[in-house]
């Protein structure tokens, strides 16, 4: 059975020098690990959402005046899994709308075979609209939350 650090390390290899598949294998073990759907590549930067396709999602908290969507950065789910806006069911949420935020800020974690993935914002604003409720499945590059830029 692999170590589920040397797991995480390789994923972050992956992300890090933007790989889509990775297989390796030794004496003992053989690893196969693949990103996104088909083979596309994985888009980390949070992406701005025209505003017909923002309103296209539909929304689960906190909607904005129709059109003014076109400035939103959006933070995306880097995995398929299941999306958590707070580290358990009794602790507020990691962010809320209005909430000011940094690259660095812990938006959510989106739990993946039994691992808890801390989801960054990679991006700096005010949390203007959460996407998904605690306790759904998200796919990969589904958008999560919609930030107005600092």
């Amino acid at each position: 059975m692999i170590d589920i650090r040397k797991l995480k390390e390789l994923i972050k290899l992956m992300v890090e020098n933007d790989l889509s598949d990775l297989d390796l294998q030794d004496q003992q073990e053989t690893v196969s690990i693949k990103r996104g759907r088909g083979g596309e590549p994985m888009v980390h930067q949070p992406q701005v959402v025209p505003a017909a396709t923002a309103e296209a999602a539909g929304s689960s908290s906190n909607s904005s005046p129709a059109g003014s969507q076109s400035d939103m950065a959006a933070i995306e789910s880097p995995m398929v899994g299941t999306f958590y806006s707070a580290a358990n069911p009794d602790s507020a949420p990691f962010v809320k709308v209005g909430d000011q935020i940094s690259s660095d800020t812990v938006v959510c974690m989106v739990e993946a075979m039994k691992v808890f993935n801390e989801v960054k914002a990679e991006c700096g604003g005010t949390i203007d609209r959460v996407l998904v409720k605690s306790g759904e499945s998200v796919e990969f590059g589904q958008r999560l939350f919609l930030v107005r830029p600092a």
